[in-house]
């Protein structure tokens, strides 16, 4: 695992258990409209670091050991942290205009980062396979893992599943979609198949867009 990776997972587990163990600090680093339009905007940041429980956690941060050194072997550790972050803030403005008129929504969770770092290096690995200690017997295409999470991230939306910033993971997606194209433009003519394959659910998204909010 490369150092910059092994960093971050490392400070989302250390920034969680300080959130597990102390309500009054995980209240005031939490994304919240309401507090985030009255100039709380670090918060964008901070959320990204706390996770609702264990299993949150533990869920985020083996998906992101799996998917970084993918895109840090390629794009090198500044880049990697460009998408990381830019897909962290874009999933926390992608949140904030979805949830405009909501001031009480919070959530918390690295999943925008997390979703934007999958998106990268699907389009930069496409023929990549994940193998996972509960499917021991047979490798899942990154691409059916990245498409999947995407599709329970727009559920999760729909259904206000638990504290989780669902709609963060999708304004991730576009985060690490578009950064990825900007930063390796190669991309789109070495892989374009999977850039299109991972583009429509984008594209999608803005199309029935109206239909997808709760308003």
């Amino acid at each position: 695992m490369s150092k910059v990776v092994l960093f971050i997972i490392v400070a989302n587990v250390l920034f969680s258990l300080k959130g597990f163990n102390d309500q009054l600090f995980f209240n005031k680093n939490k994304f919240q409209i309401g507090a985030i339009k009255n100039g709380e905007y670090l918060r964008m940041l901070t959320s990204g670091f706390l996770h609702v429980d264990p299993k949150h956690l533990l869920f985020n941060m083996i998906t992101l050991y799996f998917f970084g050194d993918n895109v840090v072997n390629i794009l090198g550790l500044w880049k990697f942290l460009l998408i990381y972050f830019g897909s962290l803030i874009f999933g926390g403005l992608f949140s904030l205009s979805y949830h405009k008129d909501d001031l009480y929504y919070s959530a918390v969770g690295a999943s925008g980062a997390v979703m934007g770092v999958i998106y990268a290096a699907i389009m930069l690995y496409p023929d990549m396979a994940l193998g996972f200690i509960f499917f021991p017997f047979f490798d899942i295409p990154g691409y059916i893992f990245g498409l999947g999470y995407l599709l329970y991230s727009i559920y999760g939306m729909k259904n206000s599943v638990g504290n989780i910033g669902h709609s963060a993971h999708l304004g991730g997606a576009i985060g690490g979609f578009a950064l990825t194209l900007l930063l390796f433009p190669d991309v789109l003519s070495q892989n374009t198949k999977m850039v299109i394959i991972l583009g429509i659910p984008i594209l999608l998204l803005f199309i029935f867009e109206k239909k997808l909010s709760k308003n």
